[in-house]
């Protein structure tokens, strides 16, 4: 079957092709071929800036533009010359080399892959790839969906809320005050994503220049491999490597986004739950079915696609961050594989902050609802009343309002009116008691 969104064996490139499709210039094949001509092509222009050979400012932007021209049909040339080269990187430097001569560039041809190893290559394009796709799409997608949820926050600032702890009703919040722990657990784990530096290797066959001195020994090759991937790649060279680099600061930040998952995890639950209460209604779209069999529902679906996209990427973060910094003595090709579906995680969460950034926007507020649950559970201000009377040192307070309230089937306004009035407390305080509701005893956040 020819390939298309209809017959994609994964619906990251089936039925969700066209939420993520822009996904694909930092991760598809042709992606990864684009990044490794880009890498080589910043190497031949470092070494003629480093006078090795000599390249005029004309020549050097003849020469990025190959990067920036870089098209799928030439990335399908490389592709053909992997057929013979049974070598994907070999491949890109037989085109750039190609590319030179039309170019009347073929006397520098072989400066080309000069000394490099394929990871050379491949550890600096799949990590910029990486970082970039970051840094352009998943930072900001995460920064826009915490924006919504502080907006929400603050739109909901005052509402009270029925709180719920081992799913039994409990002191009364506010809706916008629980909005804000996911506010501040999301902006702490994005800061600390953030701060991760995107760890690359140069170096060689092994790792320590070897053919570089060899043939230039005069050279300072070590802090060449800096500049370069540094000042010109803007990654995070690791000084000490075998062929490839260790991964570690790549499973850090595979595991900082596996925390940030698990958050929208419990988002989501959360806002399932309260969808389940009553607390929210969701907007209708016309020609909308929430069943094939029962009319009547409108389903949480976005929250719930959100849920199961999470896991699925959280599963392979979790593979990928504890197999890759594994490998035999000085490398196996166990890691290549791997990294090929780095993309595959990163686009299963990608489309879940679309899913609840949607989600969230259907959200209508149900104020009548969550109002009756409080009213029916007055048992809650049982709390404020026995530390209130802990104040007063008025004998076993806890064990009074525990008489009162524990496992009773109805406890209500009237309830608390009565137990209060007969307490042997001033006047002032029962007032103080008796001012206590379960809609203004919410307690005090910071300003948000």
């Amino acid at each position: 079957m020819e390939l298309q969104s209809l017959t994609a064996l994964s619906p990251v490139d089936g039925r969700y092709r066209n939420q993520l499709q822009h996904l694909a210039v930092y991760f598809s094949e042709y992606a990864l071929i684009r990044y490794r001509v880009r890498v080589e092509v910043e190497y031949l222009l470092l070494l003629s800036k480093k006078k090795f050979f000599p390249l005029t400012a004309a020549q050097q932007r003849t020469l990025r533009a190959i990067v920036e021209n870089f098209t799928p049909e030439q990335a399908l040339e490389i592709k053909n010359l992997e057929r013979v080269t049974n070598h994907d990187v070999k491949a890109v430097e037989y085109f750039l080399k190609q590319q030179l001569e039309q170019l009347q560039l073929g006397a520098y041809r072989e400066w080309v892959h000069f000394g490099l190893t394929s990871q050379d290559i491949n550890n600096t394009a799949i990590p910029l790839a990486w970082k970039e796709a970051l840094e352009q799409e998943w930072m900001p997608a995460l920064s826009n969906l915490i924006l919504r949820l502080r907006q929400l926050a603050r739109e909901w600032k005052q509402v009270p809320l029925l709180a719920r702890t081992h799913g039994q009703p409990a002191s009364p919040t506010r809706l916008g005050k629980e909005l804000m722990v996911f506010v501040e657990r999301l902006e702490y784990q994005l800061q600390q994503l953030s701060e991760l530096p995107t760890g690359a290797k140069f170096g060689g066959a092994t790792g320590n220049f070897n053919a570089h001195y060899a043939a230039f020994p005069q050279t300072d090759w070590i802090r060449f491999g800096k500049e370069f991937v540094e000042g010109h790649l803007g990654l995070h060279r690791q000084l000490f490597t075998t062929q490839i680099e260790h991964y570690d600061q790549l499973a850090a930040q595979m595991d900082a986004l596996r925390r940030i998952n698990t958050i929208l995890i419990d988002l989501c639950r959360d806002i399932w739950t309260y969808v389940s209460l009553d607390y929210f209604k969701q907007k209708i779209k016309k020609g909308e079915v929430g069943s094939s069999a029962m009319p009547h529902k409108v389903n949480p679906i976005d929250f719930e696609n959100a849920e199961g996209n999470l896991g699925i990427a959280n599963a392979l973060y979790e593979h990928l961050s504890a197999k890759l910094p594994v490998s035999r003595l000085q490398r196996d090709l166990t890691d290549s594989t791997a990294l090929r579906n780095l993309g595959v995680p990163f686009a299963h969460a990608y489309l879940s902050l679309l899913s609840i950034g949607k989600g969230l926007n259907k959200l209508l507020l149900n104020e009548e609802k969550i109002r009756l649950d409080l009213e029916q559970n007055w048992a809650v201000v049982a709390e404020a009343i026995q530390t209130i009377l802990r104040r007063e040192n008025y004998p076993n307070p806890y064990e009074a309002l525990k008489e009162l309230t524990r496992g009773q089937a109805s406890i209500t306004q009237e309830t608390i009116r009565n137990f209060v009035k007969n307490l042997k407390v001033s006047s002032a305080v029962k007032k103080e008691l008796l001012a206590i509701t379960p809609w203004n005893y919410t307690g005090k956040n910071p300003e948000f």
